[in-house]
């Protein structure tokens, strides 16, 4: 695996090449190579996601100075969540340099998106260690600023447990309930499904990292389904 080459197109040169491949390297590979000499990247993603929401609130803060904390912290998390990163990930090429088990390499589905979402935050963390928080912060500025603006010209960002609570009462009669219906990961990378419903019928599902990201993305999928965007 060269990584000179993911360094050329990601804008960015390592000191310590072994932190770059920790960044790509997923728990169930060293699970298959415990003679790699390898670790994996979990330490690194924990760092690099408080690294990433830091900088992006930091830069939201700034940047929409008219904008109250409920509005900010919805911003925040439409940059901030699996989706956005896996987005930013995938355009960087991360995907041909990730280091699974034979499993996992088989898997192309929602699955390798939260693989994808962790690397990114991995790789973050990694520029964090080797280099230092500003240069850090010029990554994250460089691929997400441009999202930013996407988000915020959509639309996409507003509050969509609001919106579909709104709707549900207007148009149903009911406010929303949100049932967690899976947990998996360990307790550092959960992974949670929801399920939203409106009296005896079920509207919508999603997935996130976190109950409150999941039962968002259930929201958006319901007002979808019912076309009340």
């Amino acid at each position: 695996m060269n990584f000179e080459e993911f360094e050329k197109s990601a804008g960015i040169k390592f000191n310590n090449p072994q932190l770059l491949k920790q960044a790509f390297t997923h728990r169930s590979y060293i699970n298959e190579n415990r003679d790699s000499g390898l670790l994996h990247n979990e330490r690194l993603e924990f760092l690099g996601d408080a690294v990433l929401e830091l900088v992006i609130t930091d830069y939201l803060y700034h940047k929409l100075e008219a904008s109250n904390e409920g509005e900010l912290t919805s911003l925040r998390s439409a940059l901030v969540n699996a989706d956005t990163c896996a987005r930013v990930a995938t355009a960087l090429g991360a995907n041909d340099y990730l280091l699974l088990s034979k499993g996992e390499t088989k898997d192309t589905g929602r699955a390798r998106q939260y693989i994808l979402a962790n690397t990114l935050e991995a790789l973050i963390g990694a520029i964090y260690v080797d280099q230092d928080y500003e240069a850090a912060k010029s990554f994250i500025l460089i691929h997400f600023t441009p999202l930013a603006e996407e988000i915020l010209a959509s639309g996409t960002w507003i509050d969509a447990k609001s919106l579909f609570q709104e709707k549900a009462q207007e148009l149903k009669g009911h406010t929303p309930i949100y049932k967690t219906v899976k947990e998996s990961g360990p307790d550092h990378d959960k992974h949670f499904t929801v399920r939203v419903s409106v009296g005896d019928d079920v509207m919508g599902e999603g997935e996130g990292k976190s109950k409150q990201d999941a039962e968002q993305e259930a929201a958006k999928n319901a007002l979808e389904k019912q076309g009340w965007k």
